[in-house]
């Protein structure tokens, strides 16, 4: 059986550049609402030395490729950056605690889909922590919902045949995501400290917080039964405590 192990591992370091585009999607993926003037995205920039000029080219290059919308005077996320939102906010959320023993399980029944369709069908079954168990075939227990996803047969209801830890080990990769999870959290703990010392440590702070936000995203949210660990929930907790400072930060800066 074929696994895709969705979260990989990465180093703890805040230091990777970052491209306007991605300064400007990690700022508007988390605002709600998804939506800000274009001065205030071109000021945020200018925290990372991104030039004014840079900055709207980079704007006006992905509204074209329909990433945002604009009325001159803000822009917004669209199209499937909003439902990367949707993912990110429910990855934010405890998963319930309780769990009937039932699983999701997903069958794609398309005959023939293109490299872009594939590539986007995996990242929306991603999205919605289902692991693939083998080609086409993807499952997750049903302790949180799935969304509806396309050209698939989706069965609900208890296995039989199988250990279900072992597969849970087949669809995911607890230790390291768990690893994953400490990680992120020390990278928000530094950041903490250095916007305690110096409120204008906003971009280690913005770079901490969308490396968290990245990895709750797919963090598969399993249930007690099946994951005790609580990796998960206190990255969870530290990232609401540091986002928090970080929104009050911001206005502050751009208020200035």
């Amino acid at each position: 059986m074929g696994n895709s192990r969705n979260i990989t591992d990465s180093a703890s370091s805040l230091s990777t550049p970052l491209t306007t585009r991605s300064i400007v999607l990690s700022l508007l993926l988390g605002s709600h609402p998804p939506v800000m003037p274009v001065s205030a995205v071109v000021e945020f920039c200018g925290l990372f030395d991104v030039a004014p000029g840079t900055v709207r080219t980079a704007l006006s290059r992905m509204v074209d490729r329909g990433e945002l919308t604009t009325d001159d005077a803000s822009y917004s996320l669209s199209g499937r950056l909003l439902t990367r939102q949707r993912e990110q906010d429910t990855g934010r959320r405890r998963a319930p605690a309780e769990w009937d023993g039932e699983w999701h399980v997903v069958i794609v029944t398309a005959e023939r889909r293109t490299t872009t369709e594939r590539r986007d069908f995996r990242a929306r079954a991603i999205g919605s922590r289902l692991g693939e168990l083998r080609p086409d075939i993807w499952m997750r227990p049903a302790n949180i919902g799935i969304p509806n996803l396309p050209d698939c047969l989706v069965t609900r209801g208890p296995l039989t045949g199988a250990d279900e830890q072992s597969i849970v080990g087949q669809l995911w990769d607890l230790e390291q995501i768990d690893r994953q999870s400490r990680l992120r959290r020390t990278d928000l703990d530094r950041a903490a400290e250095q916007l305690e010392r110096d409120p204008g440590g906003l971009a280690t702070a913005f770079d901490a917080l969308a490396l968290a936000l990245r990895h709750l995203r797919t963090e598969p949210q399993l249930p007690t039964a099946l994951h005790p660990a609580t990796a998960g929930d206190e990255l969870r907790a530290r990232y609401d405590d540091v986002e928090r400072r970080f929104r009050h930060e911001l206005q502050v800066f751009l208020r200035g």
